[in-house]
């Protein structure tokens, strides 16, 4: 193993193959979390037969496209604010929001602490405990809540333990935070992979809490990442008028707004993803946990997060194992709030997968 240990993250593939020395086709990315089947056909035919959208503007409200995201999410159109991302509405949700004391449930996604970090709010983070194998203690975090935070950020299934809340402690939390003015964030991205869908997301409270919006994007599920399609849910319509006039007009392209009806409108795609993802999930959670140099976590997103029980082996021991297989997962050591050495991969089509067990058994 090298003696230099460089940081990595998810979205590395260009860096690693310069420094690994390897061709960045011939790498297997089970660190980007993205749906490997890749885009949906039809939306590629779709978008191929419709590329001439580009010589006109998107309509500036997207009624069509907020039309067929009311029907998949099953909420009001009004309820709706598309974005560039979303990395947008992040950023879009914090200025309208305006905090001054933000709680974070981590470990998890960055982007959230660096969006802050330009609103003028404090934040701190609430961890999860991984004793508790990363499964929340609501009334714990609502006693936290007390100490004067108006502001909590929520992925939910969570990056990297894929962890969740489920609906009914969800809903607990939301109305503990409605009573004290806290205003919910909660991050979607992976909602679409959970075993049952209705029994993770918040969309349906969207209806009946106005401290809360749900932010989703097409990045994961529908292996987007690149077309940069995010969309916010709340039933605050005040907050996302607030939030609609300070974002930038247009901030979808025409063409990807075609392409995000398509999506979601693929059932077939939809379908085959589930099956693979819950199948591939299943079966490598019951393998791993016949390794016991591994410690594994019931996963509801498309990912599954390990911790090393071996002594003498770091995450980037086993990183370094897997990329000179050619295969990238992630070294979670750069991830605030997880102590110990941990590892995170997603779930690939069967062959890839046999592949990551195959170099795990060896460790």
């Amino acid at each position: 193993m090298t003696n230099t240990k460089p940081v990595f993250h998810g979205s590395d593939i260009e860096k690693i193959s310069e420094y690994y020395h390897i061709d960045q086709n011939s790498i297997t990315n089970f660190a980007g979390n993205v749906n490997p089947l890749g885009l949906s056909p039809s939306v590629k035919e779709a978008v191929a037969a419709h590329v001439d959208l580009f010589s006109s503007y998107p309509d500036r409200d997207y009624k069509s496209l907020r039309n067929t995201i009311a029907e998949y999410c099953d909420v009001p159109a009004d309820f709706i604010l598309p974005g560039n991302g979303s990395s947008e509405l992040i950023s879009l949700l914090i200025e309208t929001r305006a905090p001054k004391r933000t709680l974070i449930l981590g470990p998890t996604y960055s982007e959230y602490s660096r969006e802050l970090s330009f609103s003028g709010s404090t934040q701190d983070y609430y961890h999860l405990q991984e004793a508790e194998d990363f499964e929340l203690d609501v009334e714990d975090l609502c006693r936290t809540l007390l100490n004067g935070y108006d502001f909590l950020i929520l992925c939910n299934p969570n990056n990297p333990t894929s962890s969740a809340i489920l609906k009914d402690e969800m809903r607990a939390l939301l109305s503990f935070c409605a009573n004290r003015d806290i205003f919910v964030m909660i991050d979607e991205t992976y909602v679409e992979f959970a075993p049952s869908v209705q029994e993770v997301t918040a969309v349906p409270y969207t209806k009946e809490f106005s401290n809360l919006m749900v932010l989703r994007g097409v990045s994961k599920f529908y292996a987007a990442p690149g077309m940069r399609f995010g969309y916010g849910i709340t039933g605050n319509k005040e907050f996302l008028s607030q939030m609609k006039e300070k974002q930038i007009p247009w901030s979808l392209n025409s063409l990807g707004a075609y392409a995000g009806e398509q999506m979601f409108k693929d059932t077939s795609y939809i379908r085959q993803t589930r099956s693979l993802i819950l199948t591939e999930r299943d079966r490598m959670f019951l393998e791993l946990k016949k390794m016991s140099s591994f410690k594994v976590y019931f996963p509801y997103g498309n990912f599954i997060l390990v911790k090393i029980l071996k002594p003498e082996v770091t995450s980037f021991d086993v990183f370094e194992a897997c990329i000179k297989e050619g295969l990238m997962i992630r070294d979670c050591s750069s991830f605030q709030c997880l102590d110990g050495e941990f590892i995170r991969f997603c779930i690939m089509k069967p062959e890839d997968n046999n592949q990551l067990l195959k170099v795990l058994r060896t460790i």
